[in-house]
Formats: C-alpha cells, sequence, structure tokens
C-alpha cells in the first residue's frame, strides 16, 4: 500500500464546509500560479479528502480542528508505521494552508493546528529537510545596514553622488536583489516597465516590480523596499540622461546591448566587496534570503511572501521557517 492509498477516502457530502475551504484554497493556489501540476492537485486532494471524511465521522466541524484532532487522524492512518514524517509534514503543511486561506477570506483568527502540531513534533518538523539541504544564508543586520548605506550613497546629495551610470546600475541591480528578493536571471530580464512608480507614494520613485514569468516560476509583483525604490528611480533618471536605447532596464552598454550573466555577476562582487561584505561569493542569493526573512519576520503570512519570490514548492518556505524559530537579525 502506498501513501498516497493511505489518504485514498473520497470527499462525502456533508453540511461542514470542507469542500468550501478546499475549493477557495485551490482556486487561489491556480489563480497565483503556485499549484500547476494536476499530479500534485490529486495527492493534496487525496489528502484533503482523508481529513473531511475522518472529521465528518466524528462530528468535527472545519473550523474547529484541534492539534489532538490532527494527531489522531494521522494516527488513524497508521501513524509512523505506515505514513512516513515526509508525508506527514506535507499533509500538515496542507492543512496549514487551507486553513490560513480561509480564515483570511472570512476576516476570522487563523486556526494554527497544523502549524502548533508541527511545533510540538519536531520528527515531523524536520522531515522534509535533508541534512544536505542547508538553511538559507542571509547578511546579518549590521551588514546589511552597510549595505544599504554603500549602495545609497551614490545618489545625488550623498558623500558617493557623482558616480559613472555604470556604477549606479550596478547599486541599483543589486537594491532590487536585497531590497525586492528577485534573482540575479530575473535582474537581466527586467524591462524598464517593469519598475512601477504609478500609484507609489512619491512621485517617480518605483514601489513595487513585475517580474516576468520563466521556467522556475510565473509572472508575479513584487513590493521594492523605499530605499531601493528611491535607487532604481535615480538610475532610471540617469539612464534617460544617457539616452540608452532599448527595453533592458539594466542595460550592458550604452547602446542597449543586454547585461550578459558573467559581466552582472562580477558587477554584484564589486560592488559586494566594495560595501564590505563577507563571502561575496553567492551573494546574490543571500540578499534574496534576507529579503525573504525580513518580510516573514515582520508578520507577513509565509504564502504572501512566497509569492513575491515565485515560489511553488512548500520546501522552499519550510527552510526559512526552520531559520525563524531562533533570533534572526536582518534588515
Amino acid at each position: 500500500m502506498t501513501n498516497l492509498d493511505l489518504f485514498d477516502t473520497p470527499i462525502q457530502s456533508n453540511p461542514s464546509s470542507f469542500d468550501e475551504a478546499w475549493t477557495q484554497w485551490l482556486d487561489g493556489e491556480r489563480r497565483a500560479g503556485r499549484l500547476q501540476l494536476d499530479s500534485s492537485v490529486a495527492v493534496y486532494e487525496s489528502m484533503w479528502s482523508a481529513l473531511t471524511a475522518w472529521c465528518v465521522g466524528n462530528d468535527i466541524a472545519v473550523d474547529n480542528i484541534s492539534v489532538l484532532d490532527l494527531d489522531l487522524f494521522l494516527n488513524s492512518r497508521g501513524g509512523n508505521d505506515d505514513i512516513s514524517a515526509r508525508h506527514a509534514w506535507r499533509f500538515l503543511r496542507l492543512v496549514d494552508r487551507v486553513l490560513a486561506a480561509r480564515a483570511r477570506l472570512h476576516g476570522s483568527r487563523p486556526n494554527l493546528s497544523a502549524a502548533q502540531l508541527l511545533e510540538q513534533r519536531p520528527e515531523l518538523r524536520y522531515a522534509n529537510a535533508a541534512e544536505k539541504d542547508p538553511l538559507p544564508t542571509f547578511l546579518p543586520a549590521g551588514e546589511a545596514k552597510r549595505l544599504v548605506t554603500y549602495l545609497s550613497a551614490v545618489r545625488p546629495g550623498r558623500s558617493s553622488a557623482g558616480q559613472s551610470w555604470q556604477e549606479v546600475r550596478n547599486r541599483a541591480s543589486v537594491a532590487l536583489m536585497l531590497g525586492a528578493g528577485v534573482t540575479p536571471g530575473e535582474i537581466r530580464a527586467l524591462e524598464v516597465a517593469d519598475a512601477i512608480a504609478e500609484g507609489g507614494r512619491a512621485k517617480g520613485v518605483p514601489w513595487k516590480l513585475r517580474v516576468r514569468g520563466h521556467a522556475d516560476a510565473a509572472a508575479r509583483e513584487t513590493p521594492i523596499a523605499p530605499w531601493a525604490g528611491q535607487l532604481v528611480g535615480y538610475w532610471l533618471a540617469v539612464r534617460a540622461e544617457q539616452g540608452i536605447p532599448g527595453q533592458a532596464l539594466f542595460p550592458s552598454t550604452r547602446t542597449g546591448k543586454v547585461w550578459s550573466k558573467v559581466s552582472q555577476y562580477n558587477a554584484t562582487k564589486e560592488v559586494l566587496q566594495a560595501a564590505g561584505v563577507d563571502d561575496v561569493d553567492g551573494g546574490s542569493y543571500r540578499l534574496r534570503h534576507t529579503f525573504a526573512l525580513r518580510q516573514l519576520r515582520r508578520g507577513k503570512a509565509p504564502g504572501e511572501v512566497a509569492s513575491w519570490l515565485g515560489v511553488t514548492d512548500p520546501a522552499v518556505m519550510a527552510r526559512y521557517q526552520r531559520v525563524l524559530p531562533a533570533p534572526v537579525d536582518v534588515v
């Protein structure tokens, strides 16, 4: 018998709102482009169907599911003898996300029973984290503050103002990796129109970024930190003054040539070294991880942060969650 078979129980007609909760969550995930594979939907639906049947049989409403209920349910499926810890982890993460989506739609207090059970059961909580899968690295607060100060110094009126247009471009691109969570590849694909200033608080200052879809993620929008938005706004002004043609937000040359991977990598490395950032190799993703952890520490929902990052794999957000229980000092 497979793990999928253990959860393979059809949803029963019932007066509760289990069906509604499932449908609303699934519709939201599909609209956001986070759940696209039919095979994944089938696995999740099988899990939710089994929980529905068990709760209805025990007269438990969807909004009243408790930690004990979930523990008893897992034991009813055979516990650790028949269900792998990773499968139980995946099931509890699903329950947590479905109930969280239901709470948001109804404006009610979220049911945290699944998250609490994971907190109580470390053998399940870390089931999806292999030792070879390290926690995300990020910039300590002091280092991040120094980097922000260094990046922003290129703007008019600052001590480092008057730099070349390439220097302004380089710093603005690094600012978006730290202040908007985009990847190096996404930086190179950005166009001028993707830096959105309309509707923001300050005229001409981009406050959100449109990131085009690619093989690893669907198209999305992500907020830009105010300090990063100001730097990007200045770069746009410099870009216009230089008369750079084309649509690339960060071109390689004044003729509008596309920025190559190697050239951008070297430019980013030089900026980080100049700012005094340690371990500059692979630093681009440390910037992205710092953005994600900063948003989570500010109380943003993991699902919302995932949508900003273009993340569809729950395991990615789970790694951030593993960092958060311990004191994390991020900017």
